[in-house]
């Protein structure tokens, strides 16, 4: 009798591939309350490397952590209009508390620019005071209509970035910098995904900045994601809150800013990207558990062997999990390591500890071989590596097979609905991007003809990257 697939096949049901593998690999269940998730230790370990990863970066670009209130006064979302139009339609607002009606309703945090800014225009008063440099790690609620976990959820968890500066220049470069320095390296260096870097459209762009720089990465099916964004504000919130210093000269001025984020969608793109049909491959610098040493039988000699595996490796900087479960069947417990994705599982049985062998099985290379057991420290750092760099690569040729270049609207739709697209923005436009926005395609980033991020959205040359997106 044929065994039951485990996953429903992503080139089936791609959206149910991604729903069964959530659940199976224990990542994270929905909540009680429509558009919330729970997220299970399994996938909170992924995101607790990906916030190690991040805040490393984000400190070496100068950023010091801070928290802010979860409850903002809905009259300090006002002051800012742009903001509070884009943001309507997302908030939950607090009108009760302590049994009474409170004086002035409160929004739950679905971003901190308004508060943030409340309490930069009291700590910065002299140029000595900038730049001024802000993350906090944090939760936010913004009411989803339509939520699937990690991508889209009433409440998530991230990173927000806030920043103030005496010049726009200096603004502008610390977004880039953020941009590039630590979102762009974390998304290539330790998650292996390839990401297109460019500009957002006046269309697209975050509500009340001048500028939002993004990274838009290429899913299994061919959609886009957008994993990262950063904003340059221009002075629209500090003249809103009256966030100004005094120069060298003793003249007043508004500061220049940036706010910048990440979230638990990268999460879901890792899963996106990366997983196949028998589950999630993580790449090895993003896994909790870099390799698991598997007992195969509750044999003394094999559970000794696999035990002094597993202390070798952690001396040599593997992070790894030895499995001496034989309580539990093995063919079970390889079909769960392979739905978690860990990068090497290294399975040990009594012929394996006769021979002097293991076997090395590597997820992402969909390869298993005997190799010495005294060699293993020796060989796992250079697998890993190697296994990391395939994921990307596998990553970018997604993306290079399933991008085409197109001249005309008709054309950049129907390239969408398998793909992405290239057409000159010269073409097409912003009536032209009204008319995909009618068919649910969207312009997801202006880059330069070189492929580096224009300077401005009608840069001669500009290139719109079209697709889907979830």
């Amino acid at each position: 009798m044929a065994k039951a697939p485990v996953l429903t096949p992503r080139a089936d049901d791609f959206p149910r591939w991604y729903q069964d593998l959530v659940s199976k690999a224990e990542l994270a269940d929905n909540g009680p309350v429509r558009g919330t998730m729970v997220i299970r230790p399994y996938g909170y370990g992924l995101w607790e490397r990906m916030q190690q990863e991040m805040d490393a970066r984000i400190k070496a670009a100068g950023a010091q952590n801070a928290y802010f209130p979860l409850f903002i006064p809905q009259s300090y979302l006002t002051k800012e209009a742009e903001h509070v139009e884009g943001f309507a339609p997302e908030l939950a607002v607090v009108t009760h508390g302590g049994g009474r009606e409170l004086d002035e309703p409160v929004v739950v945090r679905p971003t901190s620019e308004t508060i943030v800014n409340d309490y930069f225009s009291k700590w910065v008063q002299s140029y000595r005071d900038l730049p001024l440099l802000i993350n906090q790690w944090a939760n936010v609620v913004r009411w989803e209509l339509r939520p699937r976990v990690f991508l889209r959820t009433t409440e998530f968890l991230w990173q927000e970035g806030h920043t103030a500066h005496a010049t726009y220049e200096d603004a502008r470069d610390y977004a880039a910098r953020i941009h590039q320095d630590v979102y762009a390296d974390f998304l290539e260096n330790v998650l292996a995904l390839d990401a297109v870097a460019g500009r957002k459209t006046a269309r697209e762009r975050f509500a009340g900045a001048i500028n939002t720089l993004t990274l838009e990465g290429m899913t299994g099916d061919g959609k886009a994601l957008q994993l990262t964004t950063s904003h340059e504000l221009g002075q629209n919130f500090a003249k809103a809150f009256e966030t100004r210093y005094l120069s060298k000269d003793g003249r007043e001025h508004y500061v220049w800013q940036t706010s910048w984020g990440s979230t638990t969608r990268m999460v879901g793109a890792l899963v996106m990207t990366h997983g196949d049909d028998d589950g999630l491959r993580i790449p090895p610098r993003a896994a909790p558990v870099q390799a698991v040493v598997v007992a195969v039988k509750d044999d003394d000699a094999v559970l000794d062997t696999v035990r002094g595996i597993g202390d070798r490796l952690k001396t040599a900087g593997v992070r790894v999990h030895v499995d001496d479960r034989t309580d539990t069947p093995f063919g079970r417990r390889a079909v769960d390591w392979e739905l978690k994705g860990v990068p090497v599982r290294i399975e040990v049985g009594p012929r394996d500890v006769e021979n002097g062998t293991a076997v090395l099985v590597r997820r992402a290379a969909r390869s298993k071989e005997p190799k010495p057991i005294g060699a293993l420290s020796e060989i796992l750092p250079t697998v890993l590596e190697d296994d990391q760099a395939l994921l990307l690569a596998q990553s970018r040729k997604r993306r290079d097979d399933r991008t085409v270049e197109v001249t005309t609207v008709e054309e950049a739709a129907e390239a969408a609905s398998t793909g992405w697209a290239r057409i000159a923005w010269q073409k097409l436009g912003v009536e032209g991007e009204a008319q995909l926005a009618e068919q649910g395609v969207t312009v997801r980033c202006l880059v330069a003809a070189d492929g580096s991020v224009p300077a401005s959205d009608n840069q001669p040359g500009n290139i719109a990257v079209v697709a889907r997106a979830y």
